[in-house]
């Protein structure tokens, strides 16, 4: 019975490219009993179950002190990308669970307050001579060390490799790296500085997820800013939106179709020339006129000191302590934080540094939670 349901998950994988990842070639950190779900389908449904995917629900996107229900946040923003990335997936034949796995965990390890939050933490571990903090790597730790979730290798490369702050016309796999390859990368991402741009992905199914990426916020972008009031539709530049649409549905549309067309039966994904020049150039308008905006800016040298003092509150609250006695005098943000502490594996304790054990503290949490945060332990802190 179960043998003949496990064929019946699969029974896509029949019509697979010769491209597409199978899920019998998943590689697991740790063996585990296997049920009727395929491997992929299994780290789906790992990522959807786990904390780190229920806080997407607070995390900015680009506008973090907007009171408008309608803008993007960065649950949003992940099912997004899942559904573009699925969207070409099918279209090339591609394992849709691994693209689906991939695309809803990529965004995991995202700190509070989105790129600018990333920014800081980066900063603080710098300063700390700790090694570095970017939110792809960030996410595999999120899922591998910090939820111990034994995701598939595959599923934690494309997260790894998802970057889509890096725009390419050819996104070609590196199908020959191994599981010791993939680790490697992760280590070098935290200690060499600029790695994470280095690092390509080892299947098809996570090239379409890093190109989805930036398919999934490049219009959608343009729609918060024009509902925030940054910017007017009319303001879109002409030579662009000629070739790409002016509104979102416009833009997804044109770049779908045109990465299918120009990747169908292909090792790798590829944009045409004129349609990946206007992509370079709308990303670029994007930046100086959204993203660098005073709405999207907006009190970000306050948060910037707050990130800094709320990390060495808590590096002098824990003062080096990898394991805490909690008790019922505590404060609840207390018990929080010597909770986390407490409850992560020997082996990370062994491993980690306290001062990674702060950042990953706070790399964890949503808006909100930050924001009570300061306001509870921080002097004089106001937004």
């Amino acid at each position: 019975m179960i043998e003949n349901l496990k064929e019946i998950m699969l029974t896509n994988e029949k019509v697979f490219s010769k491209y597409a990842c199978k899920s019998e070639n998943g590689i697991k950190l740790h063996e585990e009993t296997e049920g009727i779900r395929p491997k992929f389908f299994r780290d789906i449904d790992k990522i959807i179950y786990s904390q780190a995917y229920t806080r997407y629900i607070d995390k900015t996107q680009v506008y973090a002190f907007i009171d408008n229900d309608h803008i993007t946040h960065r649950v949003l923003h992940v099912q997004l990308v899942a559904k573009e990335a699925r969207t070409i997936g099918r279209a090339l034949r591609l394992n849709e669970d691994l693209i689906e796995a991939i695309a809803l965990g990529h965004d995991v390890g995202h700190a509070p307050f989105g790129h600018a939050g990333e920014r800081f933490l980066d900063n603080i571990a710098r300063r700390e001579k700790i090694g570095y903090f970017c939110h792809n790597a960030q996410s595999v730790r999120m899922l591998k060390d910090l939820e111990n979730l034994n995701i598939t290798i595959q599923t934690l490369d494309g997260i790894l490799a998802h970057n889509g702050e890096i725009l390419l016309n050819r996104y070609e796999p590196d199908t020959t790296k191994t599981k010791e390859e993939f680790l490697k990368e992760l280590e070098n991402v935290f200690t060499i500085e600029g790695y994470s741009k280095k690092i390509r992905p080892m299947t098809l199914e996570a090239s379409v997820v890093r190109l989805s990426d930036i398919i999934a916020y490049i219009g959608r972008d343009i729609e918060d800013a024009i509902i925030v009031g940054t910017i007017k539709r009319e303001e879109l530049p002409k030579e662009i939106t000629k070739i790409l649409g002016n509104t979102n549905a416009e833009i997804v549309n044109t770049l779908i179709m045109d990465v299918i067309e120009n990747s169908m039966d292909k090792p790798y994904l590829k944009f045409s020339d004129k349609v990946f020049e206007s992509l370079i150039n709308l990303k670029k308008w994007n930046y100086e006129h959204i993203y660098n905006s005073k709405e999207a800016t907006k009190n970000l040298d306050i948060l910037e000191n707050a990130f800094y003092d709320l990390f060495y509150y808590y590096l002098k609250k824990v003062d080096n302590r990898k394991n805490i006695e909690i008790t019922d005098n505590m404060t609840e943000s207390e018990k929080l934080l010597f909770g986390f502490i407490n409850s992560k594996t020997e082996e990370y304790k062994e491993k980690t540094d306290i001062r990674r054990f702060i950042i990953d503290y706070i790399s964890g949490q949503t808006d909100n939670f930050f924001l009570k945060e300061c306001k509870m332990h921080l002097k004089g802190f106001s937004i």
